[in-house]
């Protein structure tokens, strides 16, 4: 049995393609009922994110064809154009990849932590629909355990590496406890909101949206249970906000020297961290020269990051090792299973040999004849019938000219044919 992984993601595909191709959370389970019957599958499960949409599988077919087929008739795809954005991973190299994907080596953003969580999802739900078992299973389990591994063992995740992350990490530097700190957010476009929810997570309980249009604030801010300002409500709004990061796309400054400095005398001087992400800037590059304001730029963050990025490949190649050693030792794994059966058989074959000896000793006592020589004729018997089979196969080897079973039964044995008895 074959593993496969079978996948389009932002490298090998555009978003266009990448947003035919994913699944939504309540088409799963029909969807891998679906490509274990029409893709003879044994096993599947399916990652589905918006950077990439794979399928991991446990098959017995010898190409993709039939699952590219599968799943281009799902989606309503071209099976061909399909396969030019596809990639193809087999067995070890299987494992491997899915072992990156969740350390976040295979990432738009390297180390990033999320798709780990995406990924444990989608052994859940492939469980809950009965289409995981042995071997999917248990790649699942190494795989999660070589991700912990990495990120314990490596530096991979701890350094920001996205403009909104090292704006809280850089406010986390000021402030000791953010719980109880009061965050001013200007704008409401896509990176305020990662900077709403980075914040949100490292436990600031308060924050407030202000935006040209209170529509779009009143949206943002309700998914954070703030509140909702206008750009004009902001040097009244200032007074209470220990954190102020803005982000709009005005090309004037929105936020001046004389109302942060009017805002600081109300605060008695209660330090202020600022970071204007914006370009043209947002706030005025004069406000940095007042006492108890700390104030960054992007320019600023952009060194953060590309140091950060730079310790995060450094660590990457740590965790490469880790997955590689990961992805070895599973397969290791795996082919020791498919000596289950052998040796169970074997074992089998040599308890009924030796229950067959042991009864025809034990008739022998019964009838009076010598303990010595019944021992004897017991050690003798299970020796011989013991090794009959194996002496006969290997003398028809040999005679064959199969020298590789002998060396097998040398090492099986560990015998050493070289050296004679006295």
């Amino acid at each position: 049995m074959a593993l496969l992984a079978l996948g389009i993601n932002h490298k090998t595909a555009s978003v266009s393609v990448r947003e035919k191709v994913a699944f939504a959370p309540e088409q799963m389970a029909d969807a891998l009922g679906q490509a274990c019957r029409l893709a003879h599958l044994k096993e599947v499960a399916i990652l589905s994110t918006c950077n990439r949409t794979e399928l991991y599988c446990s098959t017995e077919l010898e190409g993709t064809r039939a699952l590219l087929e599968w799943l281009g008739s799902y989606h309503h795809l071209d099976p061909d154009e399909l396969q030019a954005c596809s990639y193809a991973h087999w067995d070890q190299e299987a494992a491997q990849h899915m072992m990156r994907v969740a350390c976040g080596l295979d990432s738009l953003v390297l180390g990033e932590p999320q798709i780990l969580g995406q990924l444990k999802s989608s052994y859940a739900v492939a469980q809950r629909a009965g289409v995981v078992s042995a071997q999917l299973g248990r790649l699942f389990q190494q795989t999660f355990a070589v991700a912990k591994k990495v990120r314990t063992d490596t530096a991979i995740g701890e350094n920001p590496v996205s403009v909104a992350y090292a704006s809280v990490s850089l406010a986390q530097h000021i402030f000791s406890d953010l719980s109880q700190s009061k965050a001013l957010l200007i704008g409401a476009g896509e990176t305020i909101e990662l900077v709403a929810r980075h914040l949100s997570e490292a436990g600031v309980k308060q924050m407030t949206v202000a935006n040209r249009t209170l529509v779009r604030a009143e949206t943002l801010a309700a998914e954070f249970d703030a509140r909702a300002i206008l750009l004009g409500d902001i040097p009244e709004a200032l007074e209470d906000a220990d954190i102020v990061i803005s982000s709009t796309a005005s090309q004037l400054p929105i936020l001046g020297k004389g109302a942060v400095e009017s805002a600081l005398k109300k605060r008695k001087h209660r330090p202020v961290f600022m970071v204007d992400i914006a370009v043209p800037r947002d706030i005025e590059h004069e406000v940095a020269e007042l006492d108890d304001v700390y104030l960054y730029t992007v320019d600023d963050l952009k060194e953060v990051i590309e140091e950060n990025v730079r310790s995060r490949e450094s660590a990457a190649c740590e965790a490469e090792t880790l997955v590689a050693a990961g992805a070895m030792e599973f397969i290791r794994q795996l082919r020791s299973l498919g000596a289950v059966e052998t040796v169970t058989a074997l074992r089998q074959q040599a308890e009924q040999l030796r229950d067959s000896e042991l009864n025809k000793a034990l008739r022998q006592l019964n009838n009076g004849k010598d303990a010595a020589t019944v021992l004897n004729n017991l050690a003798r018997g299970l020796t011989n019938k013991l090794i009959h089979n194996p002496t006969v196969q290997l003398r028809k080897a040999s005679a064959e000219g199969r020298d590789d079973y002998l060396e097998v039964a040398q090492g099986l044995y560990q015998l050493s044919p070289n050296v004679k008895e006295d």
